[in-house]
């Protein structure tokens, strides 16, 4: 189940973060006068928000599909 969840997370986060870094950069490369670099702080504001928020989730969706597959440890069971 958290393999499945993990997934999902992972999916959805890089799609987030993906739509969101690529809309930015686009916007900064922009010719003409709503583009370039003075559109910086406008970019952090409404392109950097979606794109933490992605990354947290691909990050957290990677950590869970990890901790799923890591072997359970059970300790000292046969002394």
């Amino acid at each position: 189940m958290k393999t499945v969840l993990g997934g999902i997370l992972l999916a959805v986060g890089v799609l987030i973060a993906g739509g969101s870094g690529l809309c930015s950069l686009l916007v900064l490369f922009s010719s003409g006068g709503m583009g370039g670099l003075t559109m910086i702080p406008a970019v952090l504001l409404f392109g950097g928000v979606p794109f933490a928020i992605g990354a947290g989730m691909a990050l957290g969706g990677h950590a869970l599909i990890r901790s799923a597959r890591k072997p359970p440890d059970y300790g000292e069971t046969f002394e």
